[in-house]
């Protein structure tokens, strides 16, 4: 299972997937284990995050990135900077 990021996606590319009308989801800097019932699709309007997939390796990732989460995937998210992303569940 791997988590794809696009790293600094352009505006057109974020009107196309009316990421402006997702959710907002915010957190302070913390670590909690998470599992994806559904693929989940997000984009960081701030923090930096680094996520490890239960038996994989860590991936960071933060403000400005794209990122797809696949369904099933079980991971432990730390938060070293507060985040605040859109998000969308498929």
């Amino acid at each position: 299972m791997e988590i794809k990021i696009e790293h600094q996606p352009t505006e057109e590319r974020l009107n196309e997937l009316g990421i402006c009308k997702w959710e907002i989801w915010k957190k302070q800097v913390s670590k909690f284990p998470w599992t994806y019932d559904s693929q989940e699709t997000c984009y960081f309007l701030e923090g930096d995050v680094v996520v490890t997939p239960d038996g994989g390796q860590p991936v960071q990732m933060g403000e400005g990135n794209l990122v797809i989460f696949p369904a099933g995937m079980s991971c432990t998210w730390e938060i070293t900077r507060d985040v605040k992303k859109h998000y969308y569940f498929d």
